[in-house]
């Protein structure tokens, strides 16, 4: 086996590379949210009604509360979500997309699903579908038990409990 052979053969570098090429697909599709990609998850959340509150929303993303209390700030200065107080608990409020955020959350998907559709260009359709049926079925066996660890790595790298809001 050539080294060529050994590369391709080599289920680490494979999904290494398809995950940078992915990571950066989205990285650019999601540059104009305030948060980038974490401003994205938010938007997504608060647009198909998960967890509205804005401790539910960290803990369901896996990000640190005081990065959260920052991206949605910038979130809601860019008009794009609203802190409304909760009807069942007044110390919390939830976090709700608004038509502007509805907007570009519909624009995004669209350039994600096309930048997406570019990533997979060398299969045919069949090739996807069973491509994101086997990843969706391993990524579910796999999910690890702390969504923080999962967010970390694919936002950023790093440890989701400090830093900086981004």
């Amino acid at each position: 086996m050539d080294t060529a052979e050994r590369v391709a053969a080599d289920l680490g570098w494979a999904l290494g590379t398809i995950k940078r090429a992915y990571v950066e697909a989205a990285a650019a599709v999601a540059a104009d949210v305030p948060g980038g990609a974490r401003g994205y998850l938010v938007l997504a959340s608060s647009g198909h009604g998960e967890p509205s509150s804005q401790l539910a929303l960290a803990q369901h993303l896996g990000v640190n509360r005081t990065v959260m209390t920052y991206l949605i700030d910038d979130l809601e200065r860019a008009g794009l979500v609203e802190r409304r107080p909760d009807p069942t608990d007044r110390r919390a409020r939830r976090v709700a997309i608004t038509d502007r955020g509805r907007a570009l959350l519909r624009e995004v998907k669209d350039r994600l699903r096309r930048a997406e559709d570019e990533l997979l260009g060398p299969l045919d359709e069949q090739e996807r579908a069973t491509l994101r049926t086997l990843l969706q079925r391993l990524a579910t066996a796999l999910a690890p038990a702390d969504p923080c660890q999962m967010m970390s790595t694919i936002v950023d790298g790093g440890p989701c409990a400090g830093g900086a809001p981004g």
